[in-house]
């Protein structure tokens, strides 16, 4: 036997190479996604399935004025939920397979978990519902509209943590951005200075994070928290003592109308979703397209993840860390204010303490969930925002479901997303890592 083919048995027979696949890869055993995909099926099957209603469930997908009139969708409760839940428990039982063999779940297979666990529970509230109608058009509507600051946080947490600055303070960025908008918007009678504002208190805040998380080497997530904390106490001294006293000057923002584009717009499902939007709608889209175009497609997100990977290597090669790292906060900052706009120029009125409610962590979580790519936290924040607008909807449906409950899915669907329903999330490398030149 020649010592190359000694070596290689050597090689084979250490305890390592049994932990390795035949690419001579190591396995990583991840239990989190069959472990959650199984206690959801189970639950599927004791609440859904097993409890399924008499009734059946029906949705209305076509709304007056649509150019094209479709019929309702009338679904048996009863066999959908059974048909649903069983793939449900065959994907989880393939979710073992793959883990015992050190394997994950395609995105695809687990995406198309989670679409029947929401099929099932939507179709189990309609069907328990006094009114089992709903219109699915409006329910989609809502829940983008609901989705757009989430959207606009997590392009901001992308931004940051792409570069190797993890953001917690996309709260802080939101609120001061809605406080911002209201009150200059109110004072210039104009949703455009009003937006400008936004984005400058956006830049203000995220300049901080920055300044102490690069320059003064803090600990990131400590900033962050501490911004958050800074900014709910300032626009809440703000607001007591300055809009409420003087609300119909300060507190009275114009607002963005919608524009619709015709024909377009009488589209079934998404002609509401794409082409009935504010000039912040629009926005959204431009700007998750220019961001995933940007940092998949150019030099300059290149360079970025280099950044958030391996810092000294691109050191190395000529690129300014530092200044890299600057520039993404820093355009993090104006995005997320751009987000705080939206509150209150275009779906609400006014602006009231706290009204961002916690939305900043939960597009931090769409980031994570996203797996910090641009495309996955849309669709991650588009999950959240529907999960938002079913309290309200199934309210006025009347469903048997606790109010109280409703009003905490959002979050209970941020933690499980989070601690791996769909599979282990890696960020970037040098993520909250501080980096000194030597």
């Amino acid at each position: 036997m020649s010592a190359t083919a000694a070596e290689k048995k050597t090689v084979a027979e250490t305890p390592d190479a049994a932990r390795r696949g035949k690419d001579g890869k190591p396995l990583v055993r991840s239990w989190s996604t069959p472990i959650l995909q199984t206690v959801f099926a189970l639950l599927s099957l004791g609440l859904f399935a097993i409890g399924a209603p008499a009734h059946d469930a029906e949705f209305r997908i076509a709304t007056p004025g649509d150019l094209i009139e479709l019929a309702a969708v009338t679904v048996p409760a009863g066999p959908a939920l059974w048909v649903l839940t069983l793939a449900m428990i065959a994907i989880a039982v393939l979710a073992w397979v793959r883990a015992a063999a050190g394997r994950k779940n395609p995105v695809w297979l687990n995406g198309l978990y989670v679409f029947a666990f929401v099929a099932a529970f939507l179709i189990w509230v309609v069907g328990s519902a006094s009114n089992n109608s709903v219109y699915l058009t409006g329910l989609i509507a809502g829940s983008f509209a609901l989705a757009v600051p989430l959207i606009f946080g997590s392009m901001a947490g992308i931004l940051s943590e792409r570069s190797g600055v993890v953001n917690i303070a996309i709260e802080g960025q939101l609120l001061a951005g809605a406080f911002t908008a209201a009150m200059v918007g109110s004072a210039t009678g104009s949703a455009w200075i009003g937006l400008a504002a936004a984005i400058i208190a956006g830049v203000a805040v995220s300049s901080l994070l920055a300044v102490f998380s690069i320059k003064y080497l803090v600990n990131q997530v400590i900033v962050g928290v501490v911004l958050n904390v800074l900014v709910i106490g300032l626009t809440s001294f703000l607001f007591s003592t300055v809009l409420a006293p003087n609300s119909s000057e300060l507190n009275s923002p114009p607002h963005f109308p919608n524009i619709r584009i015709p024909f377009l717009a009488e589209i079934p499902i998404i002609g509401r979703i794409l082409f009935d939007q504010s000039i912040l709608g629009y926005g959204m889209y431009l700007i998750v397209g220019l961001l995933w175009f940007g940092l998949f497609r150019t030099r300059w997100g290149l360079r970025v993840r280099a950044v958030g990977e391996h810092p000294k290597a691109a050191d190395t090669v000529g690129i300014d860390v530092l200044r890299t790292r600057y520039v993404n906060v820093l355009l993090g900052g104006a995005v997320a204010g751009m987000g705080g706009a939206f509150f209150t120029l275009v779906s609400a009125s006014s602006f009231s303490k706290e009204m961002t409610a916690g939305q900043g962590f939960i597009a931090l979580a769409a980031v994570i969930f996203g797996r910090w790519n641009p495309i996955g936290a849309f669709f991650a924040a588009l999950l959240f925002g529907f999960a938002t607008n079913m309290q309200y909807v199934f309210a006025i449906l009347g469903t048997p479901v606790p109010s109280q409950f409703m009003a905490m899915l959002p979050y209970v669907v941020t933690v499980f997303a989070v601690a791996g329903l769909v599979g282990r999330s890696r960020g970037p490398a040098a993520a909250g890592t501080p980096y000194v030149k030597e």
